[in-house]
């Protein structure tokens, strides 16, 4: 460990990576805490305290919500425009051929769709989130054009946050968008602790220790599934070149338990939160009929049951979905066929594809189960005992594990490259 963390300092370029990725997180910490003009904090701390919803949502954008930050809406609508752009895939041909063959090329391009997408749905949910906070008497004495400037506004630093993740990706270690929403999660913590403290009763050390129990299980459960994996055995064939043989070498091709990692957890927040936003926003807007309707709306997604179910649901679909677009088992055989490589027993090309996917879809199957119950865990423990910490703790918890295994994992493969060196 020690040696690793020698080279990892030692070698500049790994040192610059982590450095520059700080210093993004620095300046999304400094966004995070300008707010916009007109709000009332003291109302804005009293509509906060318990409130389920908009403690998931500020979870979502990264810790930029509880102020009412420039980037309040964080990387929310970008998330939302991927999560869109990649299901049309599954109904437009053309870009699922964009996506998946047309390389490098063809994957910018449809990223690029996705960020012009983002710019829309910024506008929506910064004018949806605005309007529900103005009726809450959050925001006040606000005229039409500090409206409009709100609005562009937290649109700009919703597209700045975007940039931000992008360039994590690109020139930093790790998933941008998942590191800052882990940084956002992180920086809670001391407040959280604090507030812990001030409030701490005798009664309260049983609830505690139950917690402490529940998050190492957690950690430990996350870690398990997170670093699981299925070894393919593969084999190389021999080949006779004069009088000597080459090849005929065995190795393995992991198939991880859980490939999406916390991506559907993301996804399925981002589904959920987006048509709450919109029906908490539009609830006061219109005739008798219109408001009930969105009143309804509010209140089906607002049951804490139908809520969980939901959530497991997604999760559960999400898992697959996301492992399927990010893992092709064709493109695996096609590649080992033409390396010269086959699994034992099974006839490469097409046979090879559908045991790999068999293989993949039984295993994937754990991990989907296991993302969904620890996602709807936490729910499920609050409906019982009405306790909102536990809901934002135990995704808080999940994000923040899945997110530093990533980045862990991915420093050591640099660390180890370099090494290798």
């Amino acid at each position: 460990m020690f040696e690793k963390l020698r080279i990892i300092f030692k070698d500049s370029d790994l040192r610059k990576k982590i450095l520059f990725v700080l210093g993004i997180l620095v300046i999304f910490r400094l966004g995070a805490a300008i707010p916009i003009p007109g709000v009332d904090i003291i109302r804005l701390k009293s509509f906060f305290a318990g409130n389920q919803f908009f403690g998931l949502l500020n979870i979502f954008s990264g810790g930029a919500l509880d102020n009412l930050s420039i980037v309040m809406l964080g990387v929310g609508p970008y998330i939302t425009s991927s999560i869109i752009m990649q299901l049309l895939t599954m109904i437009f041909p053309k870009l699922k051929e964009l996506y998946h063959e047309e390389g490098e090329a063809g994957r910018q391009k449809f990223n690029q769709y996705s960020r012009i997408f983002t710019l829309p749905l910024a506008v929506l949910q910064g004018f949806a989130l605005l309007s529900l906070l103005e009726r809450q008497g959050v925001l006040i004495n606000l005229t039409l054009v500090n409206r409009l400037t709100n609005v562009v506004v937290i649109t700009a630093g919703a597209l700045f946050l975007m940039w931000l993740g992008e360039l994590i990706s690109e020139y930093g270690i790790g998933n941008g968008v998942s590191i800052m929403i882990f940084a956002g999660i992180v920086s809670a913590i001391p407040r959280a602790i604090r507030q812990a403290l001030f409030a701490f009763t005798p009664s309260m050390i049983p609830m505690l220790v139950g917690f402490l129990i529940a998050a190492v299980a957690t950690v430990v459960a996350v870690v398990v599934i997170t670093e699981g994996e299925r070894p393919l055995p593969v084999s190389y064939a021999k080949k006779v070149r004069g009088m000597r043989v080459y090849g005929g070498m065995s190795t393995y091709l992991p198939l991880k338990v859980n490939q999406a990692g916390v991506i559907p957890i993301i996804f399925a927040l981002s589904i959920l939160l987006f048509p709450q936003m919109i029906a908490t926003a539009l609830s006061g807007v219109g005739g008798s009929a219109t408001q009930a309707i969105f009143g309804a709306i509010f209140n089906f997604f607002n049951n804490p049951w139908i809520y969980a179910t939901l959530y497991f649901v997604l999760v559960f679909l999400f898992t697959y979905f996301y492992t399927a677009v990010t893992f092709d088992p064709h493109a695996i055989s096609e590649n080992l066929q033409k390396s010269g490589a086959f699994v034992p027993g099974i006839r490469p090309g097409h046979s090879t594809a559908e045991f790999i996917e068999k293989i993949l879809s039984r295993i994937t199957l754990i991990g989907a189960i296991f993302l969904g119950l620890i996602a709807v865990l936490p729910l499920a423990v609050r409906a019982i005992t009405g306790l909102a910490a536990l809901t934002i703790g135990g995704t808080a918890l999940l994000i923040v594990v899945s997110v530093v295994l990533d980045t862990v994992k991915k420093i050591e493969a640099q660390a180890v490259m370099r090494e290798y060196d």
